[in-house]
């Protein structure tokens, strides 16, 4: 079975609606796999997403309010099969915090879109509620390209 963390900085915003739209792409293809997402930053740990990625996660027919932010730990570089990361920064901090016996593989989320490898996901924090439109489009065609990379 597949597990995927979701990380981007504060795990407010593009990781919970990342993490919303493969759970739903997943339920859909009726494929089972453990999901959840993650920041790099403990700034956020324990609130709930961001307002604005609560409200276009539910005009998109998904509710996140839920979901609380956590901090990536060690630990998920084992419990995890695939750690995908929202932009190259947070890449980059992945890498970082990758303990030796790491098995879960990394990569960035639009890597698994075709001809957008490389490019982050936006990120719609200081930006307006159109903002969060664009990254849920984002997470969405990742999140397909991603069940389809899992599906072989």
């Amino acid at each position: 079975m597949y597990a995927v963390l979701f990380v981007c900085l504060g795990n407010i915003c593009r990781s919970p609606l990342a993490e919303a739209a493969f759970r739903r792409a997943a339920d859909e293809a009726g494929v089972s796999v453990k999901i959840d997402s993650a920041g790099t930053g403990d700034w956020h740990v324990g609130h709930p997403p961001d307002h604005r990625a609560r409200a276009v996660a539910l005009k998109n027919g998904v509710d996140i309010g839920h979901y609380r932010g956590r901090q990536v730990s060690p630990e998920d570089f084992r419990a995890f099969t695939h750690i995908i990361a929202m932009d190259h920064s947070n890449l980059v901090n992945l890498e970082e915090l990758r303990p030796a016996d790491a098995t879960a593989s990394l990569s960035m989320l639009l890597d698994h879109v075709p001809g957008r490898a490389g490019h982050s996901v936006a990120d719609p924090y200081y930006g307006h509620e159109e903002d969060f439109d664009r990254t849920w489009s984002e997470v969405v065609a990742g999140a397909e390209g991603l069940l389809r990379t899992l599906r072989g």
